[in-house]
């Protein structure tokens, strides 16, 4: 025979577990959505910072012009030098732009599937794995570009010097995850 104090104490213990696994679900729904916003607002921000066309002159495949200039100017590359790097660019451009075209096309795609606050998750999972999918390439061949760079035409003095600009680079990323999950934990004390 159960005692009528024993009982209650089930029941309520069953409650406060019932209530505990609603508040984690909960939070977990929001922490979710706050990792999709940001997610999807990262993607923004690529898109917005990428507006220009891959075929101007002043945006050459493989990154920002200025962000080029800025690395060949820190790592004070000889005429020669620059030469040699823009001649791997224009190399690997046949290979780059129309995957650049594809990304775009992919964008306007995305864009046109949303107009007028549609959403049909479906065509916009298989749009979002389409452009993750073009990002990964993109970022290989980026990454064999700087490699192929970084081994044949950057001296030895330069290698350090590139090595030291991603370490700075690399540092910058790790203050701004810190300082997001800072704000991410007190946002979550404050629910």
């Amino acid at each position: 025979m159960v005692s009528r104090g024993t009982f209650i104490s089930s029941t309520a213990m069953k409650y406060c577990q019932k209530e505990f696994e609603t508040q984690m679900k909960t939070k977990f729904w929001i922490v979710t959505a706050a990792l999709l916003a940001l997610v999807l607002g990262g993607f923004a921000l690529l898109s917005y910072a990428q507006n220009r066309s891959a075929t101007t002159p002043q945006n050459s495949w493989g990154g920002h012009h200025a962000h080029k200039a800025y690395l060949m100017r820190e790592l004070n590359l000889t005429d020669a030098q620059k030469t040699q790097v823009k001649e791997m660019f224009e190399a690997n451009k046949a290979t780059g732009l129309p995957l650049m075209q594809q990304m775009a096309a992919n964008k306007k795609a995305m864009l046109e599937a949303t107009a007028n606050g549609n959403y049909d998750q479906a065509k916009i999972q298989a749009l979002a794995t389409q452009q993750a999918q073009l990002m990964a390439q993109a970022m290989v061949q980026k990454q064999a570009i700087q490699h192929q760079i970084y081994t044949q035409v950057l001296t030895a003095d330069q290698r350090t010097k590139a090595d030291e600009l991603r370490a700075k680079q690399i540092s910058r990323i790790d203050s701004r995850m810190q300082k997001l999950s800072q704000s991410t934990a007190s946002n979550s004390s404050q629910q």
